[in-house]
Order: C-alpha cells, then sequence, then structure tokens
C-alpha cells in the first residue's frame, strides 16, 4: 500500500529537514545562475527557525520525511508574499508545487484580508514560472540582480470573498 503526501503546517520539528531539502532543491538553480551563494544556499536554521515562529511554513509529508515546503507572510498593505516553494526532485511533475501554492494561498487568505499574492523567481526557472501562470500569476515586474541573474516578480489579485454582504 503507497503512502500518501500530507500538507499541514511546519513546527519546529520540520526545520533541519525543510533546510536540508531547501539546500537540495536549490543546488539546480544556483547552478543555472552559476551563483552559489544565493540566500537559500546559505540560510542558517536559527534563520529558518525565525521564519517558522513567525510566518506562514507549510510542508508536504511522505509518511515522516519532508518532501515539499513553501513559506509566505503577510504585508501591511494586504499583499501576501509566497516564496521558497521547493519540491524534492523525486517529487517533481506531480502536481505537489500546484497543491503546496494553493493551501499557502489559502492559509494567507485566512488569516487576513489578502488584496493580492506576489512572488518572485529567476528569469530562466522556466519550470517554475509555468507553474505560476498555471496558477494565474502574471509578470509585473523585473529586477537585474547581476549580470546573470534578473528576479521576475509575479502577481494576482485574491479572489473576491464569496460571501457578498446584502444591501
Amino acid at each position: 500500500m503507497g503512502m500518501s503526501v500530507t500538507i499541514s503546517a511546519a513546527n519546529e520539528r520540520d526545520a533541519e529537514q525543510i533546510l536540508k531539502l531547501q539546500y537540495l532543491c536549490y543546488q539546480s538553480e544556483a547552478e543555472l545562475y552559476g551563483d552559489y551563494s544565493i540566500e537559500p544556499l546559505t540560510q542558517t536554521l536559527d534563520s529558518l527557525k525565525a521564519e517558522l515562529a513567525d510566518g506562514c511554513v507549510l510542508v508536504a509529508h511522505l509518511g515522516d520525511e519532508v518532501v515539499a515546503s513553501v513559506r509566505g507572510c503577510m504585508d501591511a498593505d494586504g499583499t501576501a508574499r509566497i516564496n521558497k516553494l521547493i519540491v524534492h526532485p523525486r517529487m517533481q511533475h506531480h502536481g505537489l508545487g500546484g497543491r503546496l501554492l494553493t493551501a499557502v494561498e489559502e492559509r494567507l487568505a485566512a488569516a487576513g484580508a489578502v488584496k493580492h499574492y506576489q512572488l518572485s523567481t529567476g528569469h530562466r526557472s522556466e519550470s517554475n514560472l509555468q507553474l505560476y501562470r498555471r496558477h494565474g500569476y502574471v509578470p509585473v515586474s523585473s529586477d537585474a540582480v547581476n549580470p546573470k541573474l534578473t528576479l521576475v516578480t509575479l502577481a494576482k489579485d485574491a479572489a473576491p470573498s464569496a460571501y457578498v454582504a446584502s444591501a
């Protein structure tokens, strides 16, 4: 009998597995852009634990193993920022990234008045760009970080509330 993947809020017990998975997943990004000093590869365990305490961090478990994760936070202006969406290489291309993206959007919307969602990825990260486009994100800006990397920021409006007060 196969196990199913479950998505839940991350806790401190997940921190080391998230950090190891993050390191594994961002190797291909570092190689793509020729830069192994990117923040996901240099983040400390203490820094990740602080994110767990302050933000919305979700994980996908397959049994006891963390196989995917995503983080989000809410700005005062209603912008929900999503980052570090990672899926173990052996679990990619099975819809898990999309499930996590939807889950973090829902979790952030439940926590506050989200006006729109925003995330960023590298301009050469075509599979990331495709995933985000499939989920309704459109490019809104780009920022040249260095000659090899341009960050593309994508955004989408939050879905209108299902409840509309009658006048």
